[in-house]
């Protein structure tokens, strides 16, 4: 028969042939993931090396079109300002005449009013008595 101390080892001795075996499953399983990572990331690549053509080809049109782009918009904000010296010119160059204008026919029409003995013609605004409803302060 077996003594204690041989039993002790025999039963060490089992427990160490199955943590063996059970580590050996371990490693092959994951010798197993690294291959199948390994291959996972290589088809990636192959993926990603085109799409990052694509990607930098796709910047570069931008680029080009965003250049296209300034340049009309310059061309836009010099149009701008020359669309606001003309209206600015032409502004002046009615306004001016109109304004003259208007301040003959009015004096004009004050003479004509003086000279045939009408009362004086209110103004064009209706003077501060009219907008007061014609009382004083």
């Amino acid at each position: 028969m077996l003594t204690a101390g041989e039993v002790a080892g025999l039963v060490v001795a089992m427990f160490w042939a199955i943590l063996v075996c059970f580590l050996a499953m371990v490693l092959v399983k994951l010798a197993r993931l690294l291959t199948e990572t390994t291959k996972l990331v290589s088809e990636l690549s192959d993926r990603v090396v085109p799409l990052l053509d694509d990607v930098t080809a796709t910047v570069s049109e931008t680029n080009r079109r965003l250049v296209t782009v300034e340049a009309i918009t310059d061309d836009v904000k010099a149009v701008s300002g020359h669309v606001a010296q003309v209206s600015g010119l032409a502004s002046t160059l009615v306004t001016g005449p109109l304004i003259k204008l208007s301040a003959l026919a009015y004096g004009v029409r004050r003479a004509v009013a003086r000279r045939t003995g009408q009362a004086e013609l209110p103004s064009a605004g209706g003077g501060e008595r009219a907008r007061r409803g014609g009382r004083s302060r």
